[in-house]
């Protein structure tokens, strides 16, 4: 995963560059619709009057330096009351001349004055009004900002995770990757409901608003480049529709798929899915596993929920383990995954490990993140 996270900057950066100086009519129609449709995580700013408080010393700044730049070569200004410049009289100088009074009082006689105040002078002037007028110019560049923090993150997500549907499972396959250690940054949220992609944003997620079936919605959140896909609608019809789109965009990426029916796996199967998890059929098994044996029940609840007791992990062999049998682990293996194919701990053929294994094992689980 750190492999994948390791994505050349500088060729990012001249797009970003060049989006910023010149884009054609089609790219300005595909950053515009994305603004509209992409939620990116809330970036948390200064408080307002921390922000107000900057700016007024930011703008104190600029007039000490502008009342120094005048008083330096203050022989070159002429006062009309006493024909001489002090250091109160560059402080009122420059205070007329950066809030462009210019009562005309105080004036520039000397070529070098002049010449200061064409290239120091007025570019001080102007940074002057921009930090006055800054919460102003800051609501008018926000759409800017945005577009530049889409356009960013367009041009370097790959090999991250689409979740197409953020309700009940959604969220929990969320939860269970961050749990994992896959990064926020890697996970991409598709949901047709705004309510939704607005609490994917607030869980620090990137969500892209519309219908998941549409090739062009899929694009937005870059299923193309993606390295997996999970997908849980609501609707069996739905699932095999967004499972054929993802699987026609995307050759190589692991499409895992939630079907509410056992009768819907075959269609999903042959719409691209490689795994097929059927929620009711799966609800119904650990009903009547509770019935039998509560005990079991409680065990497998703990297996599947992340943080709670124990946790199933799938790892690659150690370089101590190779030629070692699976019992002499720390961990309890109970599978291995050898050349694409899953072993359990009863195959005979599992006597010893072998490098390229990877090992299924049962540990204790770490705390889960209260929130996404």
């Amino acid at each position: 995963m750190k492999d994948q996270e390791r994505q050349p900057t500088g060729p990012v950066r001249l797009s970003l560059v060049r989006s910023l100086w010149y884009r054609s009519r089609r790219e300005a129609r595909d950053d515009a619709e994305a603004g509209r449709s992409i939620t990116m995580p809330v970036s948390v700013g200064a408080p307002p009057l921390q922000q107000v408080l900057r700016r007024l010393a930011m703008g104190l700044l600029v007039l000490a330096l502008t009342t120094l730049i005048v008083y330096a070569d203050h022989e070159g200004y002429n006062d009309n009351s006493d024909g001489s410049v002090d250091l109160l009289d560059s402080a009122y100088y420059a205070t007329v001349t950066l809030s462009t009074t210019g009562y005309g009082d105080i004036t520039p006689v000397s070529d070098t004055a002049r010449l200061v105040n064409i290239l120091v002078i007025t570019p001080l002037r102007v940074l002057f009004l921009i930090i006055l007028v800054g919460t102003t110019l800051e609501v008018l560049t926000e759409r800017t900002r945005q577009q530049v923090r889409i356009h960013r993150w367009r041009m370097r997500t790959r090999d991250h995770v689409v979740v197409v549907g953020y309700g009940t499972k959604g969220r929990h396959a969320v939860q269970t990757l961050v749990g994992q250690g896959v990064a926020k940054e890697r996970i991409v949220v598709v949901d047709a409901q705004r309510k939704a992609t607005e609490a994917a944003g607030d869980d620090g997620l990137v969500a892209v608003t519309g219908d998941a079936t549409r090739s062009e919605v899929l694009r937005r959140a870059e299923v193309p480049h993606a390295s997996r896909v999970i997908v849980a609608p609501q609707r069996d019809d739905t699932a095999a529709l967004v499972t054929l789109t993802a699987r026609q965009l995307n050759r190589r990426a692991t499409i895992v798929v939630a079907a509410r029916e056992d009768e819907n796996v075959p269609l999903l199967r042959q719409s691209g899915a490689n795994t097929v998890v059927t929620s009711s059929s799966s609800a119904g098994r650990l009903l009547g596993v509770s019935m039998v044996s509560p005990t079991v029940a409680k065990t497998l609840e703990n297996l599947m929920t992340l943080g709670s007791g124990l946790t199933l992990f799938e790892r690659p062999v150690t370089e101590g383990e190779e030629g070692q049998s699976p019992r002499s682990s720390a961990d309890l293996v109970v599978a291995v995954v050898r050349d694409r194919q899953l072993l359990d701990y009863t195959d005979p053929r599992l006597t010893r490990l072998q490098q390229g294994d990877r090992v299924i094992t049962v540990r204790r689980a770490v705390p889960a993140p209260e929130q996404v």
